[in-house]
């Protein structure tokens, strides 16, 4: 065996502490995600099993046993499409907010904002937009059940997903 193929002890540990740590994120996510990551069923099937464990001896069991399954599977894929998992997430939580900036400024009268939100999507009908703004304002007024103000966020979202139809939220 070569000097360089040969690891340390520690060495290995830190790498299946890793392995450990990776399998830990994948049971984090949803059953459609971790399909899609193309992992032996074993492994599938482990994850899945994890997330039904309460006892946290039991979990730790039954992350070792992930990590050790994960030792005939290259972690580099899994480690990309977490990431872009995770930055997709970040994406949709941005424009999120940046849509429920534009419907508070709407409601609260900002003219900026409405002059922000006609640029932004030209094709957007102002006669609806205006009657969900003045009846969201009505149900603020009148301490109402805020009916207009989520049907006015899922107008300015459907108009941003009709100007950039990548920016579709999840």
């Amino acid at each position: 065996m070569d000097q360089e193929e040969k690891k340390s002890k520690s060495q290995v540990k830190r790498e299946m502490h890793a392995l450990e740590k990776l399998g830990e994120q994948l049971t984090k996510l949803p059953d459609g995600k971790i399909k899609s990551l193309g992992l032996p069923e074993e492994l599938i099937e482990a994850i899945r099993f994890a997330r039904t464990i309460m006892t946290r001896g039991a979990g730790k069991r039954q992350r070792q046993y992930i990590g050790r399954l994960m030792r005939g599977v290259d972690p580099q894929p899994i480690e990309m499409a977490l990431a872009e998992i995770h930055g997709e997430h970040s994406d949709s939580t941005e424009r999120f907010k940046e849509l429920e900036r534009l419907r508070d400024g709407l409601v609260e009268d900002d003219p900026r904002i409405f002059e922000e939100v006609l640029e932004r999507y030209p094709h957007i009908e102002r006669q609806r937009l205006m009657q969900l703004v003045r009846g969201a304002r009505r149900e603020r007024e009148l301490d109402k059940p805020p009916k207009s103000y989520r049907v006015l966020f899922a107008y300015l979202r459907e108009c941003s997903e009709a100007e950039d139809p990548e920016a579709a939220l999840s």
